[in-house]
């Protein structure tokens, strides 16, 4: 398997934001009153890709991104903000 960090850590920074993008996923999901199943049949995935990209433990696509966002109805935003700020 190939190691996208040469220690094969994920950086502090890059955790904090996959979990950001985790809970806001996930929270969406929760309030449209979804299952993650009824999800990722929307979206043509695996249960079991939702729940790792909603626990963070999977580093999705962007396009993986777009097509659950898209099966939930919603569009992805992405800001690029000043170091330092914690909003995702």
């Amino acid at each position: 398997m190939k190691k996208r960090y040469e220690d094969g850590i994920v950086p502090q920074t890059n955790q904090q934001i996959r979990a950001d993008i985790a809970r806001q996923m996930r929270e969406a999901r929760h309030s449209m009153h979804l299952t993650q199943q009824v999800l990722a049949d929307r979206v043509g995935t695996k249960k079991s890709n939702i729940s790792r990209m909603e626990s963070g433990t999977y580093n999705p696509t962007l396009d993986f991104m777009v097509k659950v966002a898209e099966g939930m109805g919603k569009q992805i935003s992405i800001r690029i903000d000043e170091q330092g700020t914690d909003t995702i």
